[in-house]
């Protein structure tokens, strides 16, 4: 049986509740983590390094009016993903696996320990604090949602980025997986696929890309994080509360152009 809606002045909000965000150092982490406490969530902003980076998304929320503190780990193994979890505290139901590495190689000068660490950062770092934070979850009976961040490449691969677009791939698949397993469990899973998201320098360092990308989107523009962070807060929101599972592409268009 099936429970009365929401009022739509209730679907887009998270009062209440507590977030996770990995990776929420930089653009689309910092963009996401905003959102998120605008939403009216207490955040948790992940770092592995830039410890400078996460402490501006900090304090930008809490001068915002919102509620943020960081927490510091390496999720490339499975005391990381649970040191994290432990850090954040009880009652996280909401997470946004967020952090990853985006190198560029051809495959034929890709080695081994490359493949691997580029797997390890955006494939099995969700994994990992996937299978802690739903552990939480349940331990604490908590109805939660989880929004991965992948990438249109982990259906369209680029030139140079085989094991980012492997990686992305992957993880498409473990979204679905997650939804399956842990949907009894009342925890939802989905995916956001962003197109090229501007950001500080991109037009510099990379010129002809964003060219080609600005002569071929169908909606004529980069995208921006907070592109991608209304995505996430719809998946985390009362307005998805039945969608599991799915992949929301957010790239203005582009995979709808024919590739023949």
């Amino acid at each position: 049986m099936t429970t009365e809606p929401p009022a739509v002045t209730e679907i887009l909000t998270l009062d209440g509740q507590r977030a996770l965000v990995t990776g929420a150092s930089g653009n689309i982490g910092r963009g996401i983590a905003h959102r998120l406490a605008e939403a009216g969530a207490e955040v948790v902003v992940h770092y592995f390094r830039d410890s400078a980076g996460a402490a501006q998304t900090v304090d930008e929320i809490v001068a915002a009016g919102g509620i943020a503190s960081s927490a510091q780990a390496d999720l490339s193994s499975e005391d990381g993903a649970r040191t994290l979890l432990a850090d954040a505290g009880a009652g996280i139901s909401c997470v946004v696996n967020n952090a990853g590495a985006y190198p560029v190689s051809d495959i034929r000068d890709l080695n081994g320990a490359v493949w691997r660490a580029v797997l390890a950062a955006n494939l099995d770092s969700v994994f990992y604090v996937t299978q802690a934070a739903a552990l939480q979850m349940r331990e604490q009976k908590i109805s939660g949602a989880v929004v991965n961040i992948a990438s249109i490449e982990g259906s369209d691969p680029a030139p140079g980025h085989s094991h980012y677009s492997t990686s992305k791939a992957g993880l498409l698949m473990l979204t679905r997986a997650c939804a399956m397993e842990y949907g009894p469990d009342g925890i939802r899973f989905n995916a956001v696929s962003p197109g090229l998201i501007d950001c500080d320098g991109l037009i510099d360092t990379w010129p002809e890309g964003v060219e080609r990308w600005l002569d071929n989107v169908p909606l004529g523009s980069l995208g921006s994080a907070s592109d991608v962070a209304n995505a996430v807060l719809f998946l985390l929101s009362p307005a998805s509360r039945w969608v599991s599972g799915a992949n929301l592409v957010v790239d203005g268009g582009m995979s709808s152009i024919s590739r023949w």
